[in-house]
C-alpha cells in the first residue's frame, strides 16, 4: 500500500499521508486539506467516516464482532476481571496488580462522601424529573464543591480526580433512584466491594438489612464492564470535544451524560422496555410484532435488535445473554414483560429474515431485561449505563488532555442565502 493518498480538486492533485493503526486500520490524514486546496473541506454527516483522534483505549471491529479494551478481549475481561480492574485498565493503561487494585478501591472509598448540600439540590427536583437529567445536573454541581481545576500534568492531581468521581458517582446514581422512590438517601458501606455497595445504596430498605445476591452482583459487574467503553460514540465524543476546550472533568462528564440520554444512544435499553410494555398493552402477540418489524410500510421499529456498528453480532450480547438467563432463573420472576422479551428473542434467533440480516438481540435488549428483573425502574436504565461508561469517559478525557489535542471545531458547508442588502422594517 502506498503511504500517500492523492486527491484531485479543480485539476490540481494533492497528496495526503496515509496513517495505519496497530490493528491495520487505514486513515487518510487530511488536516492540511483546507490550506493546500484553498478552502476545500469534507462533508461527513454524523462523522461516520471521520476519525476525530488517535486513541490507545478501545479497538472495535464491527464487521468481525471484536471489542477489546487496551488489547484485552471483552470476553476475557467479562469472565476474569472485576469492574474496578477494568476501570483501572481503561484509565491508566494496564491491569492493576493486587496492591494497586486494593489501593485504588481504598482511595475510591475514601473519596465517596458527597457534600451534604448536594441533598438540597436533589430536594429541589420534583419526583417526576427524569433520572438522567438529575444525574447530569448533580455531576455538574460537583464542580461547585470541588472548584480547583485538574492539573493534567500532575499524576497525583489526575489520580485524585479519578478516584473522587469514581467514589461519588455511584452515590449520585443511588440517590437519584431513591429520591424518585421517596426513600432516605444512603451512603452505603466501606466494608463492601464497589458493585456490592452500589446495590446496597440503591436497594436497602430503611427497616431491613440488605442481603447480597451473588448472581445479581456478578450480572451487574459484567454489565458495567460491557458498557465501560465503546470507542468514539456520541457521548464519548461529546466528553472529548467539551474537554478539548479545557472544561473540567466533571463538566465534561455531565455533557457526556446528557448525550447518553438520547434514545438513539444510551436510552436504547429504556426504549426496549417501553416497546415491550406497548406490546403487552396490545395483547402480547410477539408474532404479530415480528411481522410488523418485517413490513417496510409499517412504522413500527423493533428496539434492541441489530447494531449500527456491529454488522455481524454484538460480542457483548453473547456474554450478557448468559447472565440474563442466570438472573431470571435465580429470581424466578414471573413477569409478562419478560415473557414477551423471551418470545421476541426466540423468534428473532430462528426467523430467517432476522438471521439473514444478522438482526440479533443486542446488549441493550439483554441489559433492559436484567435491570427490570433486578427491580430497577425503566427510567433508571440509562443511569446504570452511565455508571458503567464512567471509566471510559474518564479515560478518553484524560487521553485527550495528555495528548494536548486542539479544541474541537468542525467545519460546515454553508447552503443558506447569499449576500442580501438590509431593508428597514417599513420596506419589508
Amino acid at each position: 500500500m502506498s503511504d500517500k493518498a492523492t486527491l484531485e480538486v479543480n485539476g490540481e492533485k494533492h497528496e495526503f499521508p496515509i496513517v495505519v493503526g496497530t490493528e491495520k486500520e487505514v486513515a487518510i490524514d487530511i488536516k492540511t486539506l483546507r490550506s493546500v486546496t484553498g478552502g476545500v473541506t469534507t462533508i461527513d454527516a454524523g462523522y461516520k467516516n471521520t476519525g476525530s483522534c488517535e486513541s490507545e483505549i478501545t479497538f472495535l471491529d464491527g464487521e468481525k464482532g471484536i471489542l477489546r479494551y487496551r488489547g484485552y478481549s471483552i470476553e476475557e475481561l467479562a469472565e476474569k476481571a472485576d469492574f474496578l480492574e477494568v476501570a483501572y485498565l481503561l484509565i491508566f493503561g494496564e491491569l492493576p496488580t493486587k496492591e494497586q487494585h486494593d489501593k485504588f478501591h481504598a482511595d475510591i472509598k475514601s473519596k465517596s462522601v458527597v457534600d451534604d448540600d448536594v441533598r438540597k439540590i436533589i430536594d429541589a427536583f420534583p419526583k417526576t424529573a427524569h433520572p438522567m437529567g438529575v444525574l447530569s445536573s448533580l455531576t455538574s454541581a460537583l464542580t461547585a464543591f470541588n472548584p480547583s481545576s485538574v492539573n493534567v500534568d500532575s499524576e497525583a492531581d489526575m489520580y485524585n480526580s479519578v478516584v473522587k468521581i469514581l467514589g461519588k458517582f455511584p452515590v449520585l446514581v443511588a440517590w437519584t433512584m431513591r429520591k424518585k422512590q421517596g426513600l432516605p438517601l444512603d451512603y452505603g458501606s466501606n466494608s463492601l466491594g464497589y458493585v456490592e455497595n452500589v446495590l446496597k445504596m440503591m436497594f436497602k430498605q430503611p427497616n431491613e438489612d440488605y442481603v447480597q445476591n451473588k448472581i445479581i452482583v456478578d450480572a451487574l459487574d459484567k454489565l458495567l464492564i460491557l458498557h465501560a467503553d465503546h470507542e468514539q460514540n456520541c457521548s464519548t465524543s461529546t466528553v472529548r470535544i467539551v474537554g478539548s476546550s479545557h472544561a473540567g472533568l466533571f463538566a465534561s462528564l455531565s455533557a457526556g451524560i446528557s448525550a447518553l440520554w438520547g434514545p438513539l444512544h444510551g436510552g436504547a435499553n429504556q426504549a426496549v422496555l417501553e416497546m415491550l410494555e406497548a406490546i403487552k398493552e396490545d395483547g402480547g402477540d410477539t408474532k404479530k410484532y415480528m411481522a410488523k418489524a418485517k413490513d417496510k410500510n409499517d412504522p413500527f421499529r423493533l428496539m434492541g435488535f441489530g447494531h449500527r456498528v456491529y454488522k455481524n453480532f454484538d460480542p457483548r450480547a453473547k456474554i450478557i445473554k448468559k447472565a440474563a438467563d442466570e438472573v431470571l432463573a435465580d429470581l424466578g420472576v414471573e413477569d409478562p414483560i419478560l415473557e414477551i422479551a423471551k418470545g421476541l428473542e426466540q423468534e428473532a434467533l430462528n426467523d430467517p429474515y432476522f438471521v439473514k440480516r444478522k438482526l440479533y438481540p443486542n446488549v441493550d435488549f439483554y441489559s433492559g431485561i436484567i435491570y427490570r428483573a433486578m427491580g430497577i425502574p425503566t427510567d433508571m436504565f440509562t443511569v446504570m449505563f452511565a455508571l458503567g461508561r464512567l471509566p471510559g469517559w474518564i479515560a478518553q478525557w484524560r487521553e485527550m488532555r495528555l495528548r494536548k489535542e486542539p479544541i474541537g471545531r468542525p467545519r460546515q458547508l454553508y447552503v443558506g442565502e447569499t449576500f442580501r442588502a438590509f431593508k428597514t422594517i417599513d420596506k419589508r
